[in-house]
């Protein structure tokens, strides 16, 4: 495997950014538990917490198709578009106070990327069903 572990890798590190930014947030806010009730720190928050609830699945299923030999051009296609849309809205979400563009374009393009991806699981697991 050398695609999903490139996307995984980039995926990190906008990971720990995402997380730094709470941390950052909370040290400027003096919040060390929950939000202060701060809009800023909120959306720093759910900036980093909803990376880590739709990333984990994508790159699992990145990683089934590249072990399942898809083509690399697909594989390309899938993991460059879950990194540009997790920037977009891991910016908009955790560095703005109010970018719609970023958060609509970025979530959207997330589920893109789930839907083919689970799609194309499905087409490889059906041989095996029948």
């Amino acid at each position: 495997m050398v695609i999903t572990p490139l996307y995984a890798g980039l995926l990190a590190l906008w990971f720990v950014i995402l997380g730094m930014r709470v941390i950052g947030q909370r040290r400027h806010h003096k919040v060390s538990l929950g939000d202060g009730g701060n809009t800023m720190l909120q959306r720093a928050i759910r900036g980093h917490a909803n990376f880590s609830e739709y990333v984990p699945l994508a790159l699992l299923l990145l990683g089934i198709l590249e072990l399942s030999r898809f083509p690399h051009y697909v594989l390309h296609g899938l993991g460059a578009t879950l990194l540009a849309a997790r920037l977009l809205h891991g910016y908009a979400l955790s560095f703005t106070g109010h970018s719609r563009f970023g958060r609509v374009a970025g979530a959207s393009l997330t589920f893109l990327v789930l839907i083919v991806a689970g799609v194309l699981c499905l087409y490889q697991a059906y041989p095996g069903i029948i």
